[in-house]
C-alpha cells in the first residue's frame, strides 16, 4: 500500500503537465499541423512548466515531505517533456519524524513514471508507465491499538472517516515494482524484522474511482513457502485505511512446514478472499500429502477446507471453522489466532474435536512407532493453545480435554490374546470355548504441557474386568506413571479351579469392594514398549486394618 501511496504521491505532484488545461488545449489545436510544430509546442510547455510551475527535485521534496509528514531525501530528480512526458528519480527516502530510531518507511532505488503524448490526448490524465526499482518498506511495530487491531477512535469518528475515500485527478495504468521488499519491524530490539520478498508486484488502474487491479508473487517466510495472489483493491480510504475495500484469490504453493520446529511436509493452498482491510472473509483449502510432527516422524496425508476472517490491519486470524480430513478421521477446529497481551507474537487458541475418527490414524502422528498398536473408534473434545516460540511445537502445544474410545482392539495378536485371557478370567470362565473378542474401552480426561499428557482420569474397560488409573505419560521417552485400581467381576476364588479355589475363598472377602469381586491396587511404570505392573501390597494390608 505504501508503494501505492509513494508512486502515487511522486506522480501527482511533478506530472503537473497532465493538468494543465491550457496545455492540454493547445495540444488538441495543434496535434494535426505536424511534427515539427509538435516539437515546438512541448517546448513552449516545458517552458512553462518550468517558469509558472517550477518542477524540480527541492520542489518534489517538499511536496512528498508535506503529504506524508515526514523528512525527505531525494539524491537525483530529472523532467522531460519530449518525446514523452517523463519523470524520473534516484534514491528516495521517506523517513518518519515521530520514530527516528527506525528504518525508513519506504526507500526507492530508481524511480521513473512515463506519459506518451498520443495517449494523452486519447485518455487524459492516463500516465501509462511507473516504474519502482529497489522498493523497500519498513513496517513499525504497532501501538496504540485494542488487541483486535483497530485503534481507538470513537464509533462516531470512524463513520465519518469511513465516507472519506481518496479519488486521485488521474490514473496509473500500470505500476511495476518487481523486486520490492517489505519488512516487518519487530518490537523487541533484538530481533530481526520479518522479511517479505516480492518477485512481482504490478498494479493497474492506480488512482481512478474504481478499484485498481493487482498481481503479487511473494516469498512467505515462515512457514517458508510461495505466494501468488491477483484481485482488486480500493479505492483506498486514506482517513481510515482499515475500511478500504479489497478481494481476490490466491495459491500458496511448496510450502515448506518444516521451517517451523516441530512440523513436517510440503503443504499447498489456494482459495479467495473479499472484505475491506481490517474483516477479509477468507475460503479455502489445503493439501499436505506428507503431514507429520517431529516427534513420531510418521508422514499422513492431510487436508483441509476452512472459513476464516482475517484483520489485515493487526494480522489477528478468527477460524470458523477448519475442517481437516486425516486417513479416515475428521476433526474441526474454531478458534483465532491473535497476539494476546504480555506475548509477542500471535498464539493459537482452539476449541478441537474429533468425531468420527479412528484411533489408528491419530496414533500415526504421535506416536513413534510405524505401526499403531491400537484400532477403534475415538472421540476427542480439547482446548488447544499453542503460544509463539522457537521451541519445536510438541513443547509449546498446550491442551486440556478429554476422550472416549470403544471397540478397540491390540494389532499385535499375542497381546490381544493376553486381553482375551483377561477378559474370560476375570468373568470367572474358564473353557476357552467361553473367550471373547475382548473389545477394549477407554475414557479420560487429560491435560498436556512441555511434551508430557497428564491424565485425572484415564480408565480402561474389557468384559469382566476395569482399571482406573490417574498419571502421566511422556511422549518424548514414551514413560509411563500411573497408579490406581484393577477390578474384576469375579473373585480370586472364582478365578482358578479345583483346590486352589477352594483355598482362596477365604480372602475373597479381604479383596472385594463396592460390589466388585477382586479390586487390587496397582502401579504400572517402565515404557509403553516394556511396561511393567506390581500390585501394591501395602495398600491392601491398610485396606484390611
Amino acid at each position: 500500500m505504501v508503494a501505492r501511496e509513494c508512486s502515487r504521491a511522486v506522480i501527482q505532484e511533478t506530472a503537473i503537465e497532465a493538468r494543465k488545461p491550457s496545455l492540454l488545449v493547445s495540444v488538441l489545436k495543434w496535434a494535426g499541423i505536424g511534427v515539427g510544430l509538435l516539437v515546438v509546442l512541448t517546448a513552449a510547455g516545458a517552458a512553462y512548466l518550468r517558469w509558472f510551475s517550477p518542477l524540480d527535485r527541492d520542489w518534489v521534496i517538499k511536496a512528498l515531505a508535506d503529504h506524508y509528514e515526514c523528512d525527505v531525501e531525494l539524491k537525483d530528480f530529472h523532467s522531460s517533456l519530449f518525446p514523452a512526458v517523463r519523470v524520473s528519480g534516484e534514491g528516495l527516502v521517506l523517513r518518519r519524524r515521530d520514530a527516528p530510531g527506525l528504518p525508513p518507511m519506504a526507500s526507492i532505488d530508481r524511480f521513473s513514471v512515463a506519459a506518451y503524448w498520443v495517449e494523452l490526448l486519447r485518455h487524459p490524465r492516463h500516465f501509462s508507465d511507473v516504474r519502482l526499482e529497489g522498493l523497500t518498506l519498513n513496517i513499525p511495530p504497532r501501538h496504540g491499538t485494542t488487541g483486535s487491531g483497530t485503534n481507538t477512535a470513537s464509533t462516531a469518528d470512524t463513520a465519518a472517516k469511513k465516507k472519506k475515500i481518496v479519488k486521485l485527478p488521474f490514473v496509473l495504468d500500470n505500476v511495476l515494482a518487481d523486486g520490492a521488499t517489505l519488512n516487518i519491524i519487530s518490537s523487541k530490539p533484538d530481533k530481526p524484522p520479518t522479511v517479505f520478498a516480492f518477485q512481482k508486484l504490478r498494479l493497474q488502474s492506480a488512482g481512478a474511482g474504481p478499484p485498481m487491479r493487482f498481481e503479487a508473487v511473494l516469498t512467505n517466510p515462515r512457514p517458508k513457502g510461495q505466494i501468488q495472489s491477483s484481485g482488486k483493491f480500493g479505492p483506498w480510504n486514506a482517513d481510515d485505511p482499515s475500511q478500504t475495500p479489497i478481494n481476490g484469490k490466491y495459491t500458496f504453493d511448496h510450502v515448506d512446514l518444516s521451517t517451523i520446529k516441530g512440523l513436517e511436509g510440503t503443504l499447498s493452498s489456494d482459495g479467495t478472499y473479499d472484505g475491506v482491510l481490517n474483516y477479509i472473509n477468507v475460503h479455502g483449502e489445503t493439501k499436505t500429502p506428507n503431514f507429520a510432527l517431529s516427534i513420531s516422524g510418521n508422514p499422513v496425508p492431510l487436508r483441509t477446507k476452512f472459513e476464516a476472517v482475517v484483520d489485515g490491519v493487526s494480522g489477528n486470524t478468527f477460524l470458523r471453522p477448519v475442517t481437516a480430513q486425516l486417513l479416515s478421521s475428521t476433526i474441526v477446529a474454531q478458534g483465532g489466532v491473535a497476539r494476546t497481551n504480555g506475548r509477542p507474537g500471535r498464539t493459537i487458541m482452539l476449541d478441537v474435536t474429533a468425531s468420527p475418527a479412528r484411533l489408528e490414524d491419530l496414533m500415526r502422528l504421535a506416536i513413534k512407532s510405524s505401526k499403531p498398536f491400537l484400532t477403534g473408534n475415538v472421540s476427542i473434545r480439547a482446548k488447544l493453545d499453542l503460544p509463539p516460540g522457537e521451541e519445536d511445537i510438541g513443547r509449546r502445544l498446550n491442551l486440556d480435554g478429554e476422550f472416549n474410545i470403544d471397540s478397540a482392539r491390540f494389532t499385535n495378536p499375542d497381546t490381544q490374546d493376553k486381553l482375551r485371557t483377561i477378559s474370560r478370567i476375570g468373568l470367572g470362565k474358564h473353557n476357552e470355548d467361553d473367550t471373547t473378542n475382548a473389545p477394549l474401552s477407554m475414557k479420560g480426561r487429560f491435560t498436556l504441557g512441555n511434551g508430557v499428557a497428564k491424565f485425572s482420569t484415564l480408565d480402561f474397560s474389557i468384559p469382566g474386568a476395569e482399571l482406573q488409573l490417574h498419571g502421566t505419560f511422556g511422549l518424548d521417552d514414551q514413560t509411563l506413571d500411573f497408579e490406581g485400581t484393577a477390578s474384576m467381576q469375579a473373585t480370586v476364588s472364582e478365578m482358578t479351579t479345583g483346590v486352589k479355589s477352594k483355598l482362596l475363598r477365604v480372602i475373597d472377602p479381604l479383596l472385594s469392594k463396592d460390589g466388585k469381586g477382586t479390586v487390587v491396587p496397582i502401579q504400572i511404570t517402565g515404557t509403553r514398549a516394556d511396561p511393567e505392573f506390581h500390585v501394591e501390597v501395602g495398600k491392601i494390608l491398610h485396606r484390611i486394618h
